[in-house]
Formats: structure tokens, sequence, C-alpha cells
């Protein structure tokens, strides 16, 4: 594909990949979510949403009723989990469909009272097993299943911290056990069997047995999977891309970008982008931080990233204006690569990329 703009690539090959890899590592009748939430890391929602639903994904997950609601408006008919809903949402959801995250005695509260509610309406419950950041502790159940007063979830779930970090395991361990005890103490008070899911990606990789009636995968489903050993079975979905608008040569002493960001040493060429900060590109790059590759090369980011543009130097690269440029890809500088030279993660930057930037569909 000829690239003349700013775009992010959606590779739907590698999606199918990093699902069907995912599914190799459960037992057959193990359930699925796939986690869209944020515009899908990036990607966009609609598309890998709709591709998920063609390969029969079990759940589709998001933060916010309004993602839900979004893919709902679009036709999007798989069960959808609001993973993090607020107390005005709960008309919403249910004229919708979505299916609740109940975390708090104030959120409970709010999907009962709310003037939608129904008390066959599927909702889950979500407990807090270490992460300390939504859900109910065990010492809650008693209370939690006095104010159900009835109404049976259809899953009960956590979420694990630390499963990809190879030092923490016995943290990992420990919110497995402090899962399974309060799974099995809410199901004998609550009188029947409730399905549950804890794991997440990295958690499926590496804590497998414990995978219950349904897992949950996010960044596993892009390409990422926090270990290099899972470097050729997990393949980036997003590939970002860019072209050279304009081309200069700058005089040894010579400034490039606001506030004389970058200064010469030597005559140099630079070329500029037509990406930044506002499509996703933080300021924390330049001067020093991060590369980009023209032409099988890598070029240094230069001077302060702008809103709209960032510079690069090219000097020792042959190259002219409108030839393409990897910001980061499937091949070349992966995100995980390039994202490393400002301390951070992929997460960031793929969540961060803007829905200005075309997205096209790779299959």
């Amino acid at each position: 594909m000829t690239i003349q703009q700013t775009v992010v690539e959606v590779n739907l090959k590698n999606l199918k990949n990093n699902l069907n890899f995912l599914k190799s590592k459960l037992n057959p009748n193990t359930l699925i979510m796939g986690v869209v939430k944020a515009f899908s890391y990036g990607a966009d929602s609609l598309i890998i949403a709709k591709e998920l639903e063609k390969q029969k994904i079990d759940y589709l997950a998001v933060a916010y009723a309004s993602e839900g609601l979004a893919l709902r408006e679009k036709g999007i008919l798989s069960p959808i989990l609001v993973l993090h809903p607020q107390t005005n949402d709960f008309n919403t959801i249910i004229e919708f469909k979505l299916e609740p995250s109940i975390y708090s005695f104030r959120i409970l509260k709010a999907f009962t009272s709310c003037s939608k509610f129904d008390k066959n309406y599927p909702f889950q419950i979500k407990f807090n097993t270490g992460l300390n950041r939504l859900g109910f502790h065990e010492n809650e159940i008693d209370t939690l299943i006095a104010r159900l007063n009835g109404l049976k979830p259809t899953y009960i779930f956590s979420h694990l911290g630390a499963s990809d970090d190879e030092n923490e395991k016995d943290f990992s361990n420990d919110q497995i056990k402090i899962f399974s005890s309060l799974t099995e103490n809410f199901q004998n008070k609550i009188g029947s069997k409730i399905k549950r899911h804890l794991l997440n990606t990295s958690g499926i990789l590496n804590f497998s047995e414990s995978q219950y009636e349904m897992v949950r995968t996010g960044i596993g489903l892009y390409g990422f999977g926090n270990d290099p050993k899972y470097k050729n079975d997990l393949r980036p979905v997003i590939n970002l891309k860019t072209v050279i608008s304009q081309i200069h040569k700058i005089s040894k002493g010579g400034s490039v970008g606001y506030n004389k960001g970058f200064i010469a040493s030597d005559n140099i060429t630079i070329a500029t982008l037509p990406i930044g900060h506002a499509d996703g590109i933080s300021r924390q790059y330049g001067n020093g931080n991060g590369n980009v590759i023209v032409n099988g090369k890598l070029a240094p980011i230069i001077g302060n990233v702008c809103m709209d543009m960032m510079m690069i130097n090219i000097s020792k690269i042959t190259c002219k204006e409108g030839d393409p440029v990897i910001i980061f890809d499937d091949k070349n500088l992966s995100a995980e690569d390039f994202t490393k030279a400002i301390g951070t993660i992929p997460y960031e930057i793929l969540a961060s990329l803007s829905k200005r930037i075309k997205r096209v569909i790779i299959t």
C-alpha cells in the first residue's frame, strides 16, 4: 500500500492469529472475552469488534457505557460487559442490552434503583483480590448477598495485578487463592453455581490452570504478551506509518523546532513528518529519545515534538519528500521497542493514537 498521509494500519490477519494462539492455551470449552475498550487500544473498536464477532468471540468488554452504546449503534450484537459503569449509566446500559460490572454498594444501588431496572437483567460482580482498584472485598460477601435480595449475577470476576511479572508469582498465586476462596464462599451463601473469570492476557499465558469458565484478553489480541518468548506467537495488529512532508538543510549552529529544542552541531539534513503529540506521539520523544525508520534505516527524532509535526535527522539516509516513514510496525520496529525510548509501555501509545488518524484495514 502506498502511504500518502499518516495512517494506522489495522492488521486483521494478525488479530485472528493472536486470538487463535491464545485459544491454544485454553480448554476447548473455556469462553473468551475480547477487550475492545479505549478504541480497541487505538485500532478502532468497530473494526475489531466486527472481526471478533466473525471469529465467534463469546463476549466483548468496554470500560464505559458510551463505548458499548457506540458498538450497539453500529450493529454489534455480542454480549458486552461494561467494566466501569457510573451511577447515571444504567438506563442506557439496560436499553442497549449491555452487561454492567457491579463493583461497589453505591453502584449496586444505582443499578437496582434505575427506572428501567428488571430483576432478571444480567449483571456481573467484581471482587477486589489485591489490585485495589475496583471491587467488593471478601469480608463484604454477607452484606452484598443481603443487598442483592435474591438477584444472581451471570459471572463473578476479578483482575490479576502482576500476572506478567516473573518476580511476582507468589502475589499472583495469592490472588488466585483468594479468588477461589471467595467465589466458593459466595456460591455457597447465594445457593447456586456462578460462572467466573479472572485471567487477563498474561494470566492466560502464565496461569492457564486457573482459567475457570471464561478468560479476558486485551493487549494479547493486539499482539503483545509482556514476555519476549511470545514475540513470534503474538503479532502486532497496529502499524503506525507516515510520510516525509518536507526536507531541510540545517547549517551547523542552526536550530530546529520550538524553543530551539535542537541545535545542530554540524551541517545536517532533517525531515518534517505530519504527526505530533495531538496524534499520540508524546513530547517526551525527541532530543535523543526515539527513532523512526526511513528506507530501512533508523532516523532519530530531534527537537521538540510539535502538536501536528515532528522532525527527524536523515543526514545519513537517502530519501526524498513523500517517502514513507515507519513509526512502529509488526516487522521493523515494534511499538514496544518504540516506547522503551521514553520508559513507557505499548498500551500508552496505542491508546493515545488520535481518532483523526486514518485507519486502514489490512487483511
